[in-house]
């Protein structure tokens, strides 16, 4: 079987990625520009920002809300040290009361407050998240560059989880393979793969590790 060609900004089988973040990929993301090839201009640099919601009991399932929509993505395995992560859910405010009870709090492993409700606005829920003791909103700003080297779709980043800045880089793809000789080519062998849960929890104090090379 053939091996897919990926497409940045389209939609593919289930991918694989190493991401790390850290103070300073300057060699790292110089080769990632040199070996890229060209890539539409739309994934030139693109911003956002978006509000994940992150658990104390919950390390499985990454939700984030941007634009009005909730993603939630829930982990599915590491193979030779990059992880695959499905989509779980997706959901358009106001969200019912039952989506809420049997998708969105069930994937923060918390039990599921009172529903009084038939459905919630974004400003409802939220002032569901901040009273919760387990629970908690960060902001994440990014700016992202994309490329393509090997076969994966790249980026180099910066990001601001609520206000503290962060770089980012990374790799995905269907193929194990081209993500492991790209983290090789571009000199990010030996790095730590993290993915955007773990990253924010370590910035807002619920994991006390540093970053790739604080």
């Amino acid at each position: 079987m053939s091996k897919e060609d990926l497409k940045i900004g389209e939609i593919s089988k289930p991918r694989f990625e190493f991401r790390s973040f850290g103070q300073n990929f300057d060699e790292a993301a110089r080769r990632m520009a040199r070996l890229s090839v060209p890539v539409p201009e739309k994934v030139w640099e693109r911003c956002s920002t978006e509000i994940y919601i992150v658990s104390r009991t919950n390390d499985i399932n990454n939700t984030k809300i941007r634009d009005g929509k909730m993603d939630i993505k829930t982990y599915v395995c590491t193979v030779q040290g990059l992880e695959q992560w499905n989509p779980l859910m997706k959901g358009e405010f106001p969200l019912s009361a039952q989506v809420l009870a049997k998708d969105v709090f069930p994937a923060f492993m918390v039990d599921v407050p009172a529903l009084t409700k038939e459905s919630y606005s974004y400003e409802e829920f939220m002032g569901m998240i901040d009273k919760h003791p387990d629970l908690q909103a960060v902001r994440v700003f990014k700016q992202r560059f994309g490329y393509m080297v090997n076969n994966t779709i790249c980026e180099t980043g910066v990001v601001l989880i609520n206000g503290a800045r962060l770089l980012t880089i990374n790799s995905e793809s269907t193929e194990v393979d081209d993500i492991l000789k790209t983290v090789k080519d571009v000199g990010l062998e030996g790095v730590e793969n993290i993915n955007y849960l773990q990253a924010i929890k370590r910035v807002i104090g619920m994991i006390n590790k540093p970053f790739a090379n604080e």
